[in-house]
């Protein structure tokens, strides 16, 4: 990732000045504009590569196909301090690429981490996640929370986590 005050320092160092706003002006006449980063986890390649397979396998699915899938998902929410922000020139299309996001990390301190679940047919329970959850801890909670929700969702038979 390349800084506006990097650019104008290599271009000095060249032998020409141009300020920050210059340089804005020029990204912006290009088709690129300034935004925050997109903050995302790294992603090992293998589970990309799983990702994209899914995605594409799925691809053509019926709508009531969708209806019978369960997602969950967990966040975490700073309680001190800011989250850091980084502002990036990019296209639209670029929002995801990973020269204009910022890696996080799910677990850490002065934060508290939750895990919910949703589907086409609305959301289920959400269940506060305290210290470093494992293997067993993610099957409790499943347990606890996400059959409960299914059976509130009143999902049927057939449903897909």
């Amino acid at each position: 990732m390349i800084m506006r005050q990097d650019l104008v320092n290599d271009l000095e160092r060249a032998g020409t000045t141009v300020s920050k706003k210059t340089i804005s002006n020029t990204l912006c006449r290009h088709g690129l504009k300034s935004c925050t980063a997109c903050k995302v986890p790294p992603l090992k390649p293998a589970y990309v590569q799983a990702r994209l397979k899914f995605a594409n396998d799925h691809l053509d699915d019926p709508d009531e196909e969708w209806e019978k899938v369960m997602w969950s998902d967990e966040t975490k929410i700073e309680l001190f301090g800011l989250n850091s922000t980084r502002r990036v020139w990019r296209k639209k299309k670029d929002e995801y690429n990973p020269k204009h996001t910022i890696p996080t990390v799910k677990h850490g301190v002065g934060n508290i981490i939750l895990l919910g679940c949703f589907s086409a047919k609305g959301t289920g329970r959400l269940h506060h996640i305290e210290g470093r959850m494992d293997g067993a801890m993610y099957c409790e909670i499943l347990d606890n929370n996400l059959l409960p929700s299914v059976r509130a969702l009143k999902m049927g038979r057939g449903w897909v986590f």
